[in-house]
């Protein structure tokens, strides 16, 4: 017995065809059969992704080229230069980095282990001629499993006997609401998911009624197995801001080397020194240039970032989501239970002839609103909660919400009788016992079957004979509706006088009387149309793809403003979608907004067009079939709700109130986020091109150069407290009217490079303006102390002269005061804490000796901080130059 073809299109053939082929038959296996089919076909169970353990993914994070040398030059500072301190520090700093790394990826495996606990633990099987309960991953092709109201479907089936039966398939195909199937042979080829009504998919839910079917895919050959094959071969795609770090540090790095080979040779070639004091000269040049806090500083901005956003309801699971956000082009959200409530509600009410909206009053004798409910199965609990398929679970709750209580209708006109809904008929019926002994028929179901039978109506409270004309209002009003992409559901009675003795639908459904139309849908959420209209205006494109009819598609996405009302051009559908070639595809795709019928894989392909044309592609989801396309996006975006454990695996941030609108929240918050690290790389990269500058030209001019260490605690103390701080600035105004910054940008564009390499130079320029000052107007007497003195004011310089430049790049452009420049206590804090421990290493005894410093006299601190003035004042000057030249 070979395994059932995962691509066979079972729909499409007879039930026998498909028992001959999966060689079984009505009475089910043998138990030695499906033994034989076991071991020879595995388990009904799903198969893991390759995995990593945790110490792959520690030594994954010092795959970094910046990383990589960072360590080549501790190993180079503690072994050669014995400057086993720096060695430690440098140490630590990517220790800490890598370890917060791991944390952060720990769970990235779970998606494969949510779609292996989601399988139905038993299910009821026919073997032997006799129906057994067996553990669901025994299950082999070609057993008979029986299905009831409740049970999880536990392996795919092609359905050979159906009662009034309806699945809940909105986590694998995205329709908001249960699907009516029966054993029907479908004639059509290919087929969409969703509309396979002779199919039931592994893990979804029998919410109505009762069937049997033949098993034809277990394990990784059901639908859920194809989706989570997908997952484990999904390439795991490197975000923006990862790619930026990257490229960023092999260039800082590269550069870095060649400054550092260029001064040894000339050092070397003067024979001023012996290779080994260049080899330390330049060793120290690498210390003062890399930016060795970067990685840690980045690190520490975006869990920040990640705790702002979880007060905001969006948990981040990978750091790097936080940005990634913030340079969204694409939105590519499912409809069901993210843009819309997953719960279909009452709209529209037609009655008395009358079309009314579902908040107007309805008396609660009115017989519409009397049927809808007592011809409905739901289940009401003791604390008010309502049980049952989604559509009549509504109709109940449109009654509470008109304070009419069906229990209380039922109480006092008990149900005596009962005719199921049919799938063929599409029409359910009760029959209830009034008060005077009469008995009141409530039909409910199709407008187009139940008006088949209706030959009555109520005009002004009395019953009349249905005209053609009525007819036809009434079907104009259905139209309507539909067109609105509204489910439509009509409701008729009639009173008899005697119960019937048999309950068919030949005594009861005929002969009726008019009621009324009641219109339903999956409501948009409140909150979203306003979260999509910011989204656009931030430059945002919002894509709803989803697995509903395309009516019920575009008319949600007109309401919510994703598309203009009626703009069918910029709708397709699954089936279109496989019309196109790849090529033909990524021409078109920015045409379409909404993909309605579509499954897992059109997901991904939508997904990669955009990033095809290098868009940064955000996807949000919640069913088990958005979760290959949310690996494969940018970021994807999971719902913590109504999302499945197997998207929210797959999801680099989880939506914790399953709230559109928090991905806005979430965009905004990703762009400050990316700002900030700006503003810190801009802070960072300056003020080492600043001591770059300073040591290479006291290189170059034969003069005493800064020591390891005191760069070292340059870069340590006024380095790392103020560039965290700067990560938590407040946000700018109109951060939300910029366009996204897409995938081509970097950390330098906005005017940052051209900002680091001037405020680099200056800086440079003002600390060996100081030095200069330093040995031409002594206070003391020696060549040693001038020197001794002039070197501990550059040092000073170096390290003051950031802490006042920290200020001016609070902004780019805009000037330090118009920004509220004391507003971030967190930065105060920061600057006064780094001004003492710099201050500490001169000024407090016991520390000089440690630091190769002197203490300075008040005329020499004079100078120093007449040199961090002069920054903070010439960079004001320039930006407001920029200002005025339209650059800013």
């Amino acid at each position: 017995m070979q395994k059932a073809d995962k691509g066979k299109t079972y729909y499409n053939q007879d039930a026998a065809t498909v028992l001959k082929h999966v060689q079984s038959q009505t009475e089910g296996l043998s138990n030695d059969e499906a033994q034989k089919r076991l071991e020879q076909n595995g388990r009904n169970a799903l198969a893991e992704g390759k995995r990593k353990t945790k110490l792959q993914r520690f030594l994954d994070q010092f795959k970094d080229f910046m990383i990589i040398v960072l360590l080549v030059a501790a190993l180079i500072s503690g072994i050669v230069a014995r400057e086993w301190a720096d060695a430690a520090i440098i140490l630590a700093v990517v220790l800490i980095n890598a370890i917060m790394g791991v944390i952060q990826e720990s769970k990235a495996e779970e998606a494969i282990d949510a779609l292996k606990e989601m399988a139905t633990p038993e299910a009821h099987v026919r073997r032997n001629g006799s129906v057994q309960t067996i553990s669901s991953e025994d299950l082999v092709v070609g057993d008979i499993v029986r299905l009831e109201a409740g049970d999880v479907v536990p392996a795919d089936m092609r359905l050979l006997e159906t009662a009034s039966l309806k699945i809940e398939e909105s986590a694998l195909t995205g329709e908001s609401v249960p699907v009516e199937k029966d054993a029907g042979t479908i004639d059509e080829t290919d087929v969409a998911l969703g509309d396979r009504t002779n199919m039931a998919f592994m893990n979804s839910n029998v919410t109505y009624g009762r069937a049997t079917g033949v098993v034809v895919g277990t394990g990784m050959q059901t639908q859920v197995g194809q989706i989570a094959g997908m997952l484990n071969s999904a390439e795991e795609t490197t975000t923006p801001l990862q790619d930026n770090l990257n490229s960023l540090g092999k260039t800082l790095t590269i550069l870095i080397l060649v400054i550092a080979a260029i001064m040894f040779v000339v050092g070397f070639l003067r024979g001023d020194a012996s290779w080994i004091d260049m080899l330390l000269v330049s060793i120290s040049l690498a210390v003062a240039a890399i930016p060795e806090g970067l990685p840690a500083i980045v690190t520490i901005i975006l869990a920040l970032g990640t705790q702002k956003m979880a007060k905001r309801n969006a948990l981040v699971r990978k750091l790097p989501a936080v940005e990634t956000l913030g340079s969204t082009d694409i939105i590519a959200s499912d409809k069901t239970g993210t843009l819309t409530m997953n719960q279909m509600t009452v709209e529209k009410v037609y009655t008395h002839g009358q079309l009314q909206a579902a908040k107007a009053e309805i008396a609660p004798e009115n017989l519409t609103l009397r049927i809808m409910t007592m011809a409905n199965d739901t289940q009401i609990q003791e604390d008010g909660k309502l049980v049952g398929d989604p559509t009549e679970t509504a109709l109940v709750q449109y009654g509470f919400d008109h304070d009419f209580d069906v229990r209380d209708a039922v109480a006092a006109e008990p149900r005596v009788a009962e005719l199921p809904f049919d799938s063929d008929r599409k029409l359910m019926s009760t029959v209830h016992q009034l008060k005077d002994g009469r008995f009141f028929v409530a039909v409910k179901g199709a407008p187009d079957q139940l008006l088949k039978r209706v030959t009555k109506v109520e005009v002004n409270g009395q019953v009349q004979t249905m005209t053609s004309d009525q007819a036809n209002d009434i079907l104009d009003v259905n139209n309507n509706l539909a067109k609105d992409a509204l489910r439509v559901l009509a409701m008729a009675y009639k009173i008899l006088e005697h119960k019937p003795t048999e309950i068919t639908s030949e005594n009861l459904e005929n002969d009726l009387i008019f009621a009324g139309l009641v219109g339903m849908i999956d409501p948009e959420r409140p909150e979203a149309k306003a979260a999509v209209e910011k989204a656009k205006s931030a430059g945002i494109r919002p894509i709803m793809i989803t697995g509903d009819h395309q009516v019920t598609a575009e008319a949600i996405a007109g309401r919510l403003g994703i598309i203009e009302p009626g703009d069918d051009a910029a709708v397709i559908t699954g089936a279109q979608l496989d019309e196109m070639d790849d090529q033909t595809f990524d021409q078109n795709v920015e045409k379409y907004s909404v993909y309605a019928r579509v499954s897992p894989e059109h997901k991904v392909r939508i997904v990669k067009a955009w990033q095809s044309k290098q868009k940064v592609v955000a996807m949000t989801g919640d069913g088990v079939n958005d979760a290959p396309a949310l690996k494969s996006a940018d970021i994807g975006v999971g719902m913590g709700i109504t999302g499945t454990e197997v998207s929210k695996g797959a999801s680099d941030m989880v939506l914790a109130d399953d709230n559109f609108a928090t991905i806005v929240v979430a965009v905004e918050e990703g762009r400050k986020v990316f700002a900030n690290i700006q503003k810190s790389i801009q802070y960072l990269l300056s003020a080492n091109l600043g001591e770059v500058l300073t040591l290479f030209l006291m290189t170059l001019m034969g003069w005493d150069i800064l020591k390891p260490v005191q760069l070292l605690w340059i870069n340590l103390v006024t380095d790392t407290f103020p560039a965290i701080a700067l990560g938590v600035e407040p946000t700018e105004p109109g951060i939300m009217d910029r366009k996204p910054r897409g995938r081509n940008s970097n950390f330098f564009s906005g005017g940052v490079a051209s900002s680091v390499l001037y405020q680099g130079i200056l800086e440079g320029v003002l600390t060996l303006g100081v030095y200069l000052w330093g040995i031409n107007f002594p206070l003391h007497s020696g060549a040693e102390a001038v020197h001794a003195d002039a070197l501990t004011m550059a040092y000073a310089t170096l390290g003051l002269i950031q802490l006042f430049h920290a200020f001016n790049v609070k902004s780019i452009h805009q000037s330090l005061f118009t920004i509220h420049p004391f507003a971030n206590k967190a930065f105060n804090w920061a600057i006064l804490a780094s001004f003492v421990l710099l201050g500490v290493t001169i000024a407090v005894p016991g520390f000089n000796s440690l630091f190769h410093v002197t203490h300075l006299a008040l005329s020499q601190w004079s100078a120093v901080l007449v040199a961090g003035i002069a920054m903070l004042v010439i960079v004001e000057i320039v930006k407001f130059v920029q200002r005025r030249m339209g650059k800013a």
